[in-house]
């Protein structure tokens, strides 16, 4: 990212006292899918290369405990459309549909005269028009079979992640052109419509992207073939071989990608690729947010930037995301623009849903009635955390409860429990459940979870 972007919005954003608020700002949410809270150079990462990202982290106020309450594609995906958990808004899982009844996140902004946008991968019921976007730009769907052919990922192996998926116009015809299934590209074809609308735009817009990177198949992009060398990949701390019980995934798509037990060497190796893919997908961050600098809207547009859940990547013995560990359930969730404090590094909880009603007041719009909360208290410094806790679930497999310092996830099916003191234990190494000295803990988590699900389940 360019330095001038940072000298001038550090001028700009010095302190929340000195800001003079932007009326219905522009908003440009970005979702990437499967990214690790861990994978960004300015939260501590020391191997891998993310400036764009970085830039935002600079400039903006970056929610290091933000959840994501149900790790799979779609159920979150509908959290973060909805502003509302998957007990309420319907999709608790794939193939389940939007509760039309409840308010979606562009229809606030459309009545305020905002344009709204959906860029990129679509995987929710219907089509964007259906859940209130006005257009779609380089929208990427599921339903190209007819034009699929087999790929291989980057170690030569048949993929079976976006089979049959494609890029489809405003009239949702295919357009196979572009390419079926990821291709390496992928990222910087999804940018290239993000770019198109912002220096096309006159009007404020609501730009809402979802990039399929870092997701697989991992497929090396132009120019980055080697940028990560897998023998100097440190291995996760939390690695172990193979997890030690059915978690309620065990043999899941995802969790076949690698085989098993899980080896050092491979696990490297699928970090070094996921890595590339996650450093190309900056890049066209980076390309975007240039864009709204040319456009001379930086000091008037509200970057927002999540992933919708994390990845195992051989941490606990998992290649997916489907459980309650935090290097899946903890996400990357930053809100850089206007009246937005610069540099910032929030503890407190948050969740993605919370999201919907964050960036309607940044914008000075009418919040709709939706579970998630506004942070802007927390960004604005008033409150340290909105939650007393945050609650997981996937499934009818795995329930959790996390505090700041505490997390208790339950496996139903297998009559198994966790106990994990993240203060001193933050790669969740030590099960402390069934030890007397921390029975008060878990009695307690439990009782608040079984009560937190039993509200919410009635709703």
């Amino acid at each position: 990212m360019p330095g001038r972007i940072c000298v001038a919005l550090v001028t700009v954003l010095c302190s929340i006292g000195d800001i003079v608020a932007v009326e219905h700002p522009n908003v440009l949410l970005i979702v990437s899918d499967d990214q690790r809270s861990d994978t960004i150079a300015a939260l501590g990462n020391s191997v891998i290369q993310t400036p764009a990202i970085d830039g935002l982290v600079a400039r903006g106020t970056t929610f290091l405990n933000a959840i994501c309450a149900n790790p799979i594609c779609t159920p979150s995906r509908a959290e973060i459309l909805t502003g509302s958990s998957g007990l309420r808004n319907g999709v608790f899982d794939f193939g389940r549909v939007i509760d039309p009844k409840l308010p979606t996140l562009p229809e606030p902004f459309h009545r305020e005269g905002y344009q709204t946008w959906y860029v990129g991968k679509w995987h929710n019921d219907g089509r964007p028009a259906r859940h209130g976007y006005d257009r779609t730009k380089r929208l990427f769907t599921g339903g190209g079979g007819k034009w699929w052919k087999p790929q291989v990922d980057y170690r030569g192996h048949e993929v079976s992640g976006y089979r049959g998926w494609i890029f489809r116009d405003e009239t949702d015809r295919p357009l196979p052109e572009l390419g079926v299934g990821l291709t390496p590209e992928i990222s910087e074809l999804i940018a290239d419509g993000a770019i198109q609308i912002v220096e096309e735009s006159h009007s404020p817009f609501f730009i809402h992207l979802n990039f399929t990177a870092p997701h697989d198949p991992l497929l090396i992009p132009p120019g980055f073939d080697g940028r990560y060398k897998a023998d100097q990949i440190p291995i996760p701390p939390n690695f172990i071989p193979e997890h030690p019980f059915d978690h309620g995934n065990q043999g899941g798509r995802d969790e076949v990608l690698l085989p098993m037990p899980r080896t050092k060497e491979v696990v490297r190796a699928d970090i070094a690729a996921y890595y590339a893919v996650v450093s190309h997908m900056d890049a066209q961050i980076g390309r975007i947010v240039e864009a709204i600098d040319r456009a001379g809207k930086t000091d008037s547009t509200i970057v927002v930037f999540c992933s919708d859940h994390g990845l195992a990547m051989g941490s606990h013995g998992l290649r997916g995301k489907q459980n309650m560990y935090e290097h899946t359930i903890r996400v990357p969730m930053i809100f850089a623009g206007p009246n937005i404090p610069v540099g910032k590094k929030v503890e407190g909880l948050a969740y993605l849903r919370d999201i919907f009603p964050t960036i309607c007041e940044l914008s000075g719009i009418e919040v709709p009635a939706v579970d998630g909360k506004s942070q802007v208290p927390v960004i604005q410094g008033n409150r340290e955390s909105l939650y007393e806790f945050a609650v997981g679930y996937f499934r009818d497999s795995q329930r959790m409860i996390r505090t700041q310092r505490w997390k208790l996830i339950q496996y139903p099916l297998v009559e198994r429990t966790q106990l994990f003191d993240l203060a001193n234990d933050p790669f969740e190494m030590t099960n402390l459940s069934g030890q007397p000295k921390y029975r008060s803990t878990s009695e307690a988590l439990s009782k608040k979870l079984t009560q937190w699900l039993a509200n919410h389940s009635e709703q």
